[in-house]
């Protein structure tokens, strides 16, 4: 066993090590998945409880006070990054990420039992925003300590493949929430979802995250008491000790996380509200591209360990920066959905480059004592102010009748990304996480 780390048998499987990493992924995107499908399940599920919470004025104002708390979810991100980065750099990611899911099943389950405003009036929508809340902080610490995690417990040479499937959850759980709502869709009409059928899915988030917990409990730890007890981990003067790995993970998040707001959750209304699409086509258009998107992400990860991860940025930029325009301005016309398949996915294939290592090029810049909050955080600041407004700026710039220029926007920044992978190291073999620190799981 490595001198550096300390390892804590996996239940329910043979003493393989093949065995035990499969184990330490499924328990470390278990809990990602988790997080991303209670996430966008108040996204989907908005339009049926907004009356329940605020019973005042049309629907219209009712969807804008649910989007209001939904926002303060992304709020609470970068403080969800850094509590729980500070967590896991000080007292363990297996620790730190049975916390960020605890909190998720709270904040899920509470919002399956509240009152509504006709029963406990303010206290009703006040209770959640403290839901919202909760699972804004469960989510933004989730990204850095599940991406360390999944990267300090994969093999040097197939770090690139395992620790995608960081993405490969995170889309699952978007894939999943669309599922439920089909699903309670066919069974329940309007009228049932808005009087209480709203309600099953936070249930069975809150149900699937008492399962993550325990999934997670029995993985193993990848720090020692000696590395969390260096001078420096898990405090932001610690991080700040590598600026430039954090300014190169700002660079990369303005651009990656941009890009994939863009192709992503954006996506479905620039069909409709600009390519003139049927809302019914679009959804499922957008359901095809996720699914394929998702499964996608193993095989760029792949990619980037036989290339290198400065290779796989690098590629990533230069195809947005080329790609974003025209894509942009011909979906702007389409009118087949095939063709709009099509140009989506051709669009995420160079986002892919992005989001198959995000996690783990951002964990190999930094050393072991601070690289669950030099990630998270970096990545929080930088996904809140680029990531989470893209909507909000396409749909600015098409009010002001110069949508193109969300084009461009979206181009910048992902030169910038292209930038920062031009001047980082290979990380894969110059960055912080050495090849020992996969052997943690070995005998």
């Amino acid at each position: 066993m490595s001198t550096y780390v300390e390892t804590h048998r996996p239940r329910g499987l043979g003493a393989t090590e093949t065995g035990r990493r499969i184990w330490a992924i499924v328990g470390g995107s278990s809990g990602n998945l988790v997080e991303w499908y209670d996430f966008y399940v108040y996204s989907f599920f908005a339009i049926y409880f907004a009356s329940e919470f605020f019973p005042k004025g049309d629907q219209t104002t009712q969807l804008l006070n649910a989007a209001g708390v939904f926002a303060v979810g992304f709020l609470m991100r970068p403080i969800g990054s850094w509590l729980f980065g500070r967590i896991a750099d000080k007292r363990g990611r297996r620790a730190s990420m049975m916390i960020a899911v605890s909190l998720m099943c709270g904040g899920s389950l509470l919002v399956a039992v509240l009152p509504t405003y006709a029963t406990l009036g303010i206290g009703a929508p006040a209770l959640l925003l403290f839901a919202r809340m909760l699972q804004g902080l469960s989510v933004g610490g989730e990204y850095g300590t599940s991406a360390t995690y999944m990267s300090e417990v994969a093999l040097h040479r197939h770090r690139g493949f395992l620790a995608s499937f960081q993405y490969v959850t995170l889309i699952g759980g978007q894939l999943l929430a669309v599922l439920v709502v089909v699903i309670l869709q066919q069974f329940l009409s309007d009228a049932e979802l808005k009087a209480w059928g709203w309600r099953i899915p936070f249930a069975i988030g809150g149900l699937a995250a008492v399962v993550a917990f325990f999934l997670r409990r029995s993985l193993a730890e990848t720090t020692s008491s000696a590395v969390r007890g260096q001078e420096g981990a898990g405090t932001i003067k610690g991080v700040f000790r590598y600026p430039r790995s954090f300014i190169t993970v700002l660079g990369f998040t303005a651009g990656g996380s941009l890009a994939f707001y863009t192709f992503t959750t954006y996506m479905q209304k620039y069909l409709v509200n600009t390519a003139g699409m049927n809302a019914r086509t679009a959804n499922a258009v957008m359901t095809a591209v996720l699914f394929c998107y998702m499964l996608l992400q193993p095989v760029f990860g792949a990619i980037s360990d036989r290339w290198g991860r400065r290779n796989s940025m690098i590629c990533f930029g230069v195809w947005m920066v080329v790609m974003t325009v025209p894509v942009l301005s011909a979906l702007a016309h389409v009118t087949a959905p095939t063709t709009a398949f099509g140009l989506v996915i051709l669009a995420l294939a160079g986002v892919s480059f992005y989001t198959s290592i995000s996690g783990l090029v951002k964990a190999e810049l930094f050393p072991m004592h601070v690289r669950a909050l030099g990630v998270g955080l970096s990545y929080a600041i930088a996904n809140a102010l680029f990531g989470g407004s893209a909507e909000y700026v396409a749909l600015w710039f098409k009010s002001i009748g110069f949508e193109s220029a969300f084009f461009w926007y979206v181009t910048a920044l992902c030169g910038v990304a292209l930038i920062a992978a031009i001047f980082m190291p290979d990380t894969r073999r110059q960055g912080h996480m050495t090849e020992e620190e996969g052997k943690l799981m070995e005998r």
